[in-house]
């Protein structure tokens, strides 16, 4: 017999171990069944995951699971990230806390490198029990990691097949330069603060110009405004003028381009093309010449910036601003300006725009001729190549738009395809070097004006290797397939990219993946370059699906982040409380695709009542056998004998046919939800409760393990437990035990007929509960109905039971209720009950009549508050949603005393 109690602590270990070994993790390459593949989004080797990585987890162990029980040949990757900058970050910091000023000087790369490799696996480790402490049942046999030899070589044979296709190229471009970290950084790596910041105008020759940077402007010499202002009409596209500015007169230019907004500050701005990205391009379309004022560790140069050469930006600003005043060139100064500032998401360090030479991959260079499967099979390559869209000339960009487009990946909710091809519209070209040591290595070398790129360097003395690393998202975004090549493989260098794709079997069987599920704020970081290197390199899409998960959030709404140390819940200390199938439930189910969810103590603690809720119902059903002396194991068939029987077998393959197709679907909360409902209130607070009368352990057997069966993607270790306790001796375990197929319905009006009893002595208890009648009180009832007589008076002994009624009488006539009865109307059934002995219905009456006055004036007192403007927009936040809330509490409490007046 089960213990009373479920713990979480003495269960979950033990079955993840039983699963483990028994290798129900470990897909198959060798079988012919439909392969179903998710790559797991690596985690940073950074430390400890969050609870944004617990709801990744859950999320596709739901789709692995439901995969595997279905028939599918379920193969799901794990792995870690190397992280570069966040890693490197992390690594530096701890050296300076140990003592170090300088790791990088004191160590040199190759020391430094090998410290942080060693942090990185103890993280691994870390990472790797955490997984497991989540139910993740991925393929631990096929775990890799992105800074692995052999993903080192597959980086560097795509870097250079990307090179020799003239798709990455080296050249002075415009970046976003991190100060602080002294790295350049991807645009999709800048975050926006809004910051109030002084809005200068100043005067230049004719003109006026706006700015809130004047430190960059000591090289202007550029005048642009639009062709078609007609303020600016007599001015000429290449007129000069000479006017006096801050280090002196200067020769400026007049240049007209479209790109200028007539309608910002005076329509017309002077350029720093070294230093933003606008003016730049301004810069290349008119040929003009940039000039750098700032230097790379944000102070400003000498000579251009003269007397303030070497001064911090912050520090020269207000200096510039009284310089340009002194010359009577300050016209007036906006004090309440705001605007978005730039700084880096992982060094928080400002951005500032720079010209550098760097690495790029061009995504507007029309160089693809074909999109077709690269490395695959005959009978693969004819297939895929069917879905292929072929083209001519096509650019990363127009690939990236097309397979979108044109179905051969779906966004889940689509309304994230808008967003996706905005960004798809607006892409640049994808800086990918980084000034830091920690990563792949730029797998180019020189020699004087050779230059070599490769996966082996080259022979012959004088070669010196590029310092800079790739982007982390490069090696990442040749995830799903990299992945899937044999290690084994890489080591031998006479083999092609495409020979090693070809002669990868888990390439070949399980490529294109699935699904991709990740949060929804790193659509354009990591999928859509997925999206772009992996059509381009395969040939293939890298999955069919994106299903994008919102962000957990605070119980106030606030965005969980390791800054804000009081916003974070740790999943490590949640399971141990709650288990890791509440923690499991509650960041799945009420979440929606791509839509945001809060987690709080008190949610998971009400997903822990639902997995004891099942335990008691599992603790009933082997009772039940036991007292009748039915052994559950060689339960292998059942019979449906009552109402009840039937009306749950009905219920049974409608939830059946329900849930597979949410999970068929990807609509998790959904299925979760229905799942919820089913056990919760017509399995544990219905059937069992009619099935105390006619008890039937056969069927509560065969429904316990349908239950069990659906419900194990979403919390796997109690229905593991309780499977072994109700399973046939023959069964496997549950994780890889056949989903069950809905029967065709046999008896859909029963389950309208139970539905009605339901619905009766629901309408009873309400009675009941409005009026206070104590819950050990029998009470009179009289149920008035034409056409449902006999099946009231078939379901009597349950009506009574269930109802605590003591005098039940059923009638077709004219029914006059007396004073003392309160009623419930039903369809084709009127429910009366007496209250004559069990309260005073003047003392009632009075009590509930000094409670609505009550309540009216606090009422009053509330919407007075809110409508007072001061108080909504001068009071916190919260503190004002905290009264929107009771004023709601306060009118719905109103609305049921005015309901149980007028009942009485």
């Amino acid at each position: 017999m089960l213990p009373k109690a479920y713990e979480p602590g003495s269960t979950e270990d033990r079955i993840y171990h039983m699963w483990e070994e028994s290798g129900a993790f470990t897909a198959n390459v060798k079988s012919s069944r439909e392969p179903f593949v998710i790559s797991m989004p690596p985690p940073n080797a950074t430390g400890q995951l969050h609870i944004g990585h617990a709801a990744r987890m859950s999320v596709e162990d739901i789709f692995i699971r439901f995969a595997r029980m279905q028939g599918k040949e379920a193969l799901w990757v794990p792995g870690t990230d190397h992280a570069a900058i966040a890693t490197e970050n992390v690594v530096i910091k701890k050296l300076k806390d140990g003592g170090m000023k300088d790791p990088r000087k004191e160590l040199g790369r190759d020391k430094l490198v090998a410290k942080i490799a060693e942090f990185v696996e103890q993280s691994q480790g870390t990472i790797r029990s955490q997984i497991r402490k989540m139910g993740s049942s991925c393929d631990w046999s096929r775990e890799r990691y992105t800074f692995e030899p052999a993903l080192n070589r597959i980086v560097n044979e795509v870097f250079k097949k990307m090179y020799d296709g003239g798709l990455i190229y080296r050249g002075h471009r415009i970046v976003n330069w991190d100060p602080k970290l002294q790295t350049t950084v991807s645009d999709d790596e800048v975050e926006y603060i809004e910051e109030k910041a002084p809005f200068f105008t100043f005067q230049y020759g004719p003109f006026e110009i706006s700015t809130s940077r004047p430190e960059t402007k000591f090289g202007d010499k550029y005048v642009v405004m639009h062709p078609d202002d007609k303020r600016y009409k007599k001015y000429k596209d290449g007129e000069t003028f000479e006017c006096e500015w801050i280090n002196g007169k200067v020769r400026a230019t007049i240049i007209k381009d479209e790109v200028v907004d007539p309608a910002f500050g005076t329509g017309v701005m002077t350029i720093t093309p070294w230093h933003d990205t606008a003016d730049f391009d301004i810069a290349e379309r008119h040929g003009l010449e940039k000039e750098q004022v700032i230097g790379f560790d944000g102070k400003l140069l000498a000579p251009i910036a003269g007397e303030f050469a070497g001064m911090k930006i912050e520090d020269a600003r207000p200096l510039i601003v009284e310089k340009l005043k002194s010359k009577g060139l300050l016209v007036k100064t906006d004090e309440n300006y705001v605007h978005n500032k730039a700084v880096s998401q992982r060094g928080k360090g400002t951005i500032e725009p720079q010209i550098k030479l760097q690495w790029f991959v061009d995504v507007n260079k029309e160089v693809i001729s074909t999109f077709a499967p690269v490395g695959a099979t005959a009978d693969k390559q004819s297939s895929r190549s069917k879905k292929a869209k072929k083209t001519t000339a096509m650019s990363l960009k127009q690939i990236m738009h097309a397979v979108v487009h044109h179905g051969d990946i779906t966004i889940i909710p689509d309304r994230f395809g808008k967003t996706y091809f905005h960004w798809i519209d607006n892409l640049r070209d994808w800086c990918i070097s980084r000034q830091i040591w920690w990563g792949h290595r730029v797998p180019v070398w020189y020699r004087g004006e050779e230059i070599h790129t490769g996966a082996v360097a080259p022979e012959g003395a004088g070669w010196e290797q590029d310092s800079d690393t790739l982007d982390t998202w490069f090696s990442s975004s040749l995830w799903t397939w990299s992945t899937l090549i044999d290690p084994k493989l890489t080591k031998d260098f006479s083999l092609s990219l495409e020979e090693m794709l070809k002669q990868s079997p888990d390439y070949q069987k399980f490529h294109p993946t699935s699904v991709l599920e990740t949060a929804y704020d790193i659509l354009f970081f990591w999928v859509a370059r997925m999206i772009l290197m992996t059509t381009y390199v395969t040939g293939q899409v890298p999955f069919k699906t994106v299903y994008l998960s919102g962000l957990i959030r605070t119980r106030d709404g606030k965005k969980m982040s390791k800054s804000d140390p009081e916003t974070v819940i740790d999943p490590l200390d949640v399971i141990p409380k709650y288990g890791a199938d509440a923690l499991r439930l509650s960041l799945t189910l009420g979440q929606g695709a791509g839509a945001d969810s809060r987690l709080y103590d008190e949610k998971i603690a009400g997903y822990r009542n639902f997995v004891n809720k099942l335990w008691n119902a599992s603790r009933f059903v082997l009772m039940q056998c036991e007292t009748i002396g039915v052994n559950p194991h060689t339960v292998t068939t059942y019979e449906v004998k009552s109402l009840a029987d039937k009306a749950l077998h009905t219920a049974l393959q409608r939830v059946i046919r329900d849930v597979t197709k949410c999970l068929e679907e990807y609509r998790l909360s959904e299925a979760g939800e229905r799942l919820y409902g089913f056990v919760w209130d017509y399995f544990c607070d219905w059937y069992l409760e009619l099935s105390k009368g006619e008890p039937n352990p056969e069927l509560l057997v065969h429904s316990l393990r349908t239950i069990l069966t659906l419900l194990h993607p979403f919390c796997p270790f109690v229905t593991e437990k309780l499977w072994e306790e109700v399973k046939q001796s023959t069964d496997p375990m549950l994780i890889v035990q056949p989903w069950p197929f809905a029967e065709d319905e046999k008896f859909p009006e029963e389950h309208v007929y139970l539905q009605t009893i339901i619905g009766v002595i629901t309408a009873i208890r309400k009675l009941r509960s409005d009026h206070d009648v104590e819950h050990g009180k029998d009470v009179s009832v009289t149920l008035v109905t034409k056409e449902w007589v006999p099946l009231l008076e078939s379901q009597e002994s349950h009506i009574r039971r269930m109802a605590k009624v003591e005098s039940l009488m059923i009638t077709t006539g004219k029914f006059k209720p007396a004073k003392d009865m309160v009623s419930a109307f039903l369809p084709g059934i009127e429910v009366h009950l007496s209250l004559a002995g069990l309260i005073d219905l003047e003392k009632e009456r009075g009590n509930l009549t000094k409670e609505k006055g009550e309540l009216q004036k606090y009422i009053a007192g509330i919407g007075s508050k809110l409508q007072n403007k001061n108080f909504v927009e001068r009071a916190a936040q919260n503190v004002v949603e905290l009264e929107r809330g009771k004023l709601k509490e306060a009118e719905e409490k109103l609305q049921k005393i005015e309901q149980r007046l007028k009942s009485l």
